[in-house]
């Protein structure tokens, strides 16, 4: 979201006289004038009481203003709540700025995600992971966990991820740190420390844009985030109201509607970030990962500062992070088939197939054409492309 700033008003040396046009101090000649309260004299103009620098703004305004079907106009008598109202209207309008469209995010997302903007400072040694639904989040969190963590714990035996979900070692911003109304203290975590978060880039606070914290962003072809978001959402809490329908979350996921779309807008924030800022924003796509993960660990690890040196490479350390991080592995944990890491998700939802291409056995060709004309119209020309059959 680009928020507009309007010039400051320059103080002026001279008296208000000095900053008025001729033409303005010629009317003020026929009005009636009586002593002011701030300044020398309060002149009658239109059966209102104006300063005469005001006048000459409001004839200015009356003449050359055209408004728009849609504009907002916020009138009040001063000292009445002007400032307020002020505020009031802007986050009003502007609420749907943090997840596109309005319906991409829940009330109590909405909520953690305020706060979150409002409070958090980050250092320079921060490293945020960033993931659209079910793209890879769970196992980028174990992936990062892992890298940095690696001279910490032992890559064999009693390694944090063997009994720990990763949503609970690389905690979200909106799902857990900054829920239910939590100021959470993060000053006494170890660096660097680890967040997770499915926010759009332009929703992320200042703090981590203009500082020297890293994010790492990654995403995957938009068939399957969508037959695995599906799946998931279908999954929830199920007894809470009946399954939605393939055909009617499809034409959702289309028009953008799903949690923190539209996925395309999503995608292209950070995909311009990490053309941009290559060096402070790294972008992965799920299906590369996939294929390679050894390359894709090695270039993980060097962006966040935890390079693998020669004999960590002849000792298998890349390997064994990539089997300990494995779907495969995480899914048969006790600790992933049991318990809710994240508010309202059972662990066990979060591991399904983890598969590349597996949307084919869900949609028709008729779905796969509607799907592949909206990808190609808002990720056309961007230089952003996915594979997606293994």
């Amino acid at each position: 979201m680009t928020i507009t700033h309007y010039p400051k008003n320059q103080s002026s040396n001279g008296g208000e006289e000095e900053e008025l046009s001729h033409e303005c101090k010629e009317l003020l000649l026929s009005l009636p004038k009586e002593k002011g309260w701030r300044t020398s004299h309060l002149y009658k103009y239109q059966a209102f009481w104006c300063q005469a620098i005001e006048i000459q703004s409001i004839v200015s305004f009356q003449r050359h203003f055209q408004a728009s079907d849609n504009d907002v106009v916020l009138a009040t008598i001063p000292k009445s709540g002007t400032t307020w109202l002020k505020a009031l209207a802007f986050a009003i309008v502007n609420l749907q700025a943090l997840c596109q469209p309005p319906t991409s995010c829940q009330a109590i997302e909405i909520q953690s995600i305020v706060s979150f903007q409002r409070h958090f400072q980050a250092s320079d040694n921060d490293v945020v992971l960033a993931t659209i639904p079910k793209s890879g989040t769970t196992w980028l969190k174990a992936l990062a966990f892992a890298i940095v963590n690696r001279k910490r714990f032992a890559l064999e035996n009693n390694h944090p991820l063997l009994t720990s979900n990763p949503h609970d070692l690389v905690p979200f911003f909106e799902y857990k740190l900054y829920a239910n109304r939590q100021l959470p203290d993060l000053s006494n975590l170890p660096h660097p420390r680890l967040f997770g978060t499915h926010l759009p880039f332009p929703s992320l606070p200042t703090s981590i844009k203009k500082s020297g914290c890293r994010v790492v962003y990654i995403c995957r072809n938009p068939f399957d985030t969508f037959i695995s978001s599906w799946h998931f959402l279908n999954k929830v809490d199920p007894g809470s109201k009946a399954p939605m329908s393939l055909d009617e979350a499809f034409e959702m996921y289309c028009k953008g509607v799903i949690g923190f779309g539209p996925f395309w807008d999503h995608m292209l924030g950070y995909w311009k970030e990490s053309i941009e800022r290559p060096h402070m924003v790294l972008f992965l796509k799920y299906e590369d990962l996939k294929e390679d993960v050894t390359f894709h660990l090695k270039k993980l690890a060097e962006f966040l500062g935890f390079p693998f040196s020669l004999e960590e490479e002849r000792a298998g350390d890349v390997e064994k992070i990539a089997k300990l991080c494995s779907f495969e592995n995480m899914k048969e944990l006790e600790v992933n088939k049991a318990g809710k890491s994240i508010k309202y998700f059972e662990n066990k939802t979060l591991f399904r197939k983890g598969e590349v291409g597996d949307w084919a056995n869900y949609l028709t060709p008729r779905m796969v054409e509607q799907l592949t004309m909206v990808v190609e119209e808002k990720l056309g020309g961007s230089g952003l492309s996915f594979k997606v059959f293994s």
